[in-house]
């Protein structure tokens, strides 16, 4: 399992060399010199990459994560930042060469708090007086103080034997594995322990005892894998309750649902109440063999009971409410993200962003506790959005870029962000509300890659739009090289996107990333095809029960008007490139592109939807987005459309190169199936190459395979694209 659940990017600047052990790496800033103005993988890998962040309670500083990659290591590391509100003064907390995450400020803000070697550690402000708070003998994976400062969570990973039986005691070197029940794998671990949280006691000295287990005797986890932390955890504001995400399942129930709930756990009478669920609340009976759609559980009058995807839960400054992140129905991992805000004290809860047709991806309370801030995705950017108890919803930034977490500053007027677009990295943004109808003023604070980016030529980002075969407005991005010169002919990419519902907004990826894609020559069209949110609930949910249907359409619409209105892009000269979804959809237009393409770069991608749907961890994606079991007699019109157009069944029309990649540990769409399409493409005689990880898992996340991923794309698409 990771070993820490911060959401801190990886990073380490120059530090004393006295600091360090004569045995461990340093990895310093890349002072990186470019011999031409193009990306390279090398120059993305030397990028710095800002992580979590938190301003003092006073709003005078702001403590940062930054972090760097060695490739000639293969290793990384966490270090601290420290910089005043308004950008100037940075510099380097951290003195060791061992990482040090999770900046949390303490004591009113008189000290800062960190994690340091699976400890919890203190400093002041300005780096003295380091102390160690925690001697954790489990380790520590995250943490939150109370605001009266008495209690902090402690998050701690324990066995887990509810899936995986423990081998006997006395076949210490067996490396079996003895499953009993589903979710036995998740993402890329075998389930053989779960994190917990725990309430420990501050002492008068600042040091912190081990607590106890929250969850005690509970097979459930908190935070959720893989991907939870401590946000989905939150303290009320007088100390006394804690408020977490958890799904209360095991086994086959865990591997179908989506069900998680809010809890409030009492830490003076140790009580616990789900505010999700009435009491006494049964769980209807399910058939694990078909979608959750049309089962009792989402039926109309359950839905009241929050029967899908709750998260993240925040109190109001005030106390009075709890808001969340909550998905209406179970078993639908990409239903809308609305917000939840539950009175307390009536326990009357109202979705405040049901004027906005898609997603909530982060928020944060106003001071005033009324107002509500929040990132939404709309026609492919990610901006700040407000809300309030009444559901009145306004758009606050319309930047063509993405917003990533907020953090509202003590004066409640500004926001702290982190901002990303296709061509430039993440960095951290003051945003300054106004009064009334007054504009929003925008401070960058950050520069951490322009030493690098300032000796690069950056490519163009167009937006366009185009109709599709059924009457719908497309829209897609288009990513032109540097010194572009419309007067040449290009050759071109589409892009196909992973999810199936995640949007092409304004991302930044050390993997897709389309700067680099751009400078290496290449016109990227990326399109919104069906299924992404961003564009209301119908287009995002239409892709589910019919993934070789429109959304395949949309690919081809946007290519082929690209391709008909651009004179630039080379018809002769194009390739489509994806991963998850996005190498389904390689794998499918693989045998239906018609000539259109003289290359195919699939990652990670569903090759045989049958062997798909027993294969992957997370049940209730396949029955949801295929209606029904293979096995069925009874399969629904969409069950049936699914497996008949699954990619391996039009192996036969292949006819075009392809580069097939995967990682062995990725546990959600396996091996095999990159293996199967491989080894079709060469049975066929088609030329293909296979690039396999055997220590990678859905990503690509080690620096040295990082780079190699890189070189193979490039190497793959110069081959047939650029003769």
């Amino acid at each position: 399992m990771k070993k820490s659940i911060a959401i801190a990017a990886l990073l380490i600047t120059s530090f004393s060399m006295e600091a360090l052990a004569q045995d461990d790496l340093n990895i310093g800033k890349s002072n990186i010199q470019l011999s031409s103005d193009q990306m390279t993988p090398e120059a993305l890998w030397a990028m710095g990459r800002i992580g979590s962040y938190a301003p003092s309670p006073d709003g005078k500083l702001i403590a940062y994560n930054v972090g760097y990659y060695s490739v000639e290591a293969n290793k990384s590391h966490h270090v601290l930042c420290m910089m005043n509100a308004d950008g100037s003064n940075k510099r380097q907390m951290t003195i060791s060469n061992k990482n040090e995450t999770d900046p949390a400020w303490i004591e009113g803000g008189k000290r800062l708090a960190f994690l340091h070697q699976g400890q919890v550690w203190s400093m002041n402000p300005d780096g003295s007086d380091r102390k160690q708070l925690t001697k954790d003998e489990k380790g520590i994976e995250g943490f939150k103080f109370s605001p009266d400062g008495k209690h902090v969570i402690l998050i701690k990973e324990l066995p887990y034997h509810g899936t995986i039986k423990a081998n006997p005691s006395d076949l210490p070197k067996a490396t079996g594995r003895l499953a009993t029940d589903m979710n036995y794998r998740h993402w890329d671990h075998y389930v053989e322990s779960i994190l917990h949280p725990f309430v420990a006691t501050v002492a008068a000295d600042g040091s912190i005892d081990e607590g106890y287990d929250i969850l005690e005797g509970e097979p459930y986890e908190s935070p959720m894998a893989p991907f939870g932390g401590i946000e989905q955890l939150d303290w009320s504001k007088d100390s006394k309750t804690i408020a977490y995400t958890c799904r209360k399942k095991e086994g086959i129930k865990y591997a179908i649902s989506t069900d998680s709930d809010i809890f409030l756990y009492n830490i003076e009478n140790k009580t616990t109440t789900n505010i999700c669920k009435p009491a006494g609340y049964q769980e209807p009976e399910v058939d694990a063999s078909k979608t959750m759609a049309t089962q009792s559980v989402n039926a109309k009058e359950n839905l009241k009971n929050l029967p899908g995807y709750d998260q993240n839960p925040l109190y109001s400054p005030d106390g009075k409410y709890i808001a969340w992140q909550s998905m209406a129905r179970d078993g639908y991992e990409a239903d809308r993200n609305r917000l939840c805000v539950h009175n307390l004290a009536t326990n009357e809860k109202t979705f405040v962003t049901e004027k906005f047709d898609s997603d909530v991806d982060q928020f944060v309370w106003g001071n005033d506790s009324k107002t509500l801030y929040f990132i939404g995705v709309w026609h492919g950017t990610k901006n700040i959005y407000r809300t309030n108890l009444n559901g009145d919803v306004e758009q606050l930034t319309n930047d063509c870029a993405d917003f990533g977490s907020l953090q509202l500053m003590a004066d409640g007027k500004q926001i702290l962000a982190e901002q990303h677009s296709f061509l430039t990295s993440a960095d951290l943004y003051m945003l300054n509300m106004g009064k009334g109808k007054q504009p929003i003023t925008t401070k960058r604070l950050t520069e951490e890659n322009q030493h690098i980016f300032s000796q690069m030529a950056s490519p163009t980002v167009e937006e366009h739009w185009t109709k599709t075969t059924d009457g719908k407005d497309l829209m897609y991005w288009v990513i032109l090289p540097p010194h572009f010169d419309k007067n040449k002919k290009y050759p071109t990419l589409l892009f196909c996107e992973g999810g199936p519902q995640s949007p092409v907004s304004q991302f930044w990826s050390y993997r897709w990333n389309f700067f680099i894609m751009a400078s290496q020559g290449y016109v990227v069209v990326a399109p919104n095809r069906r299924g992404l949110p961003g564009f209301g609930s119908e287009w995002c949910e239409a892709i589910s029960g019919d993934w070789t249907g429109q959304c395949m359409r949309d690919y081809l619409s946007a290519i082929d008007d690209a391709s008909s209105k651009l004179s630039y892009i080379d018809k002769d000269r194009m390739g489509a490139v994806g991963a998850s979804f996005g190498g389904f959809s390689v794998y499918y237009l693989a045998g239906h592109h018609n000539k259109r393409f003289k290359c195919f770069i699939a990652h990670d991608g569903a090759f045989n939807l049958e062997s798909m749907y027993t294969d992957t961890e997370e049940v209730w994606f396949s029955n949801w987005e295929y209606d029904d079991a293979y096995w069925n007699k009874d399969l629904t019109p969409n069950a049936k459309r699914t497996y008949e157009n699954s990619p391996h069944r039009f192996v036969d029309k292949w006819d075009t190169p392809i580069l097939c990649i995967h990682g062995e540990l990725d546990y959600r769409i396996n091996a095999n199936q990159g293996m199967g399409a491989f080894n079709a493409a060469r049975l066929r005689g088609i030329p293909a190459e296979l690039l396999i990880f055997p220590d990678e898992n859905h990503w690509v996340l080690k620096p040295q395979n990082g780079i190699l991923w890189q070189r193979t794309f490039f190497n793959w698409l110069d081959r047939w694209l650029k003769k």
